[in-house]
């Protein structure tokens, strides 16, 4: 995890996914992922953190509940929400960042 807080500090989005693998809806956002990652085409990163492997890091960014995405940018938080999203949704909301770059 040494690595998390220099991945995040990037100017190019990085999309977190705080989850567990006990936790259904984290498993239902898998190929939802999967799915944004391949219309991204290098635009923007997809991180995955397990938060019982990861407590300290879910900790401080104070994950109540799984699946939690954040979105960071130049180490900042632009987006956060916790639940299932779909690939329609998730992909404007990484679209609206990557677009700033441009």
């Amino acid at each position: 995890m040494a690595n998390f807080k220099e991945i995040i500090k990037s100017e190019q989005p990085v999309l977190v996914d705080f989850f567990a693998e006990w936790c259904g809806p984290c498993k239902m956002m898998k190929p939802v992922l999967e799915e944004v990652a391949k219309k991204l085409d290098g635009k923007a990163r997809i991180l995955k953190v397990d938060v019982d492997k990861n407590q300290k890091a879910a900790a401080q960014y104070k994950i109540q509940g799984v699946p939690t995405l954040i979105l960071f940018q130049g180490g900042k938080i632009k987006w956060r929400q916790s639940g299932f999203i779909d690939a329609r949704k998730l992909n404007s909301v990484i679209e609206k960042y990557t677009k700033q770059d441009n």
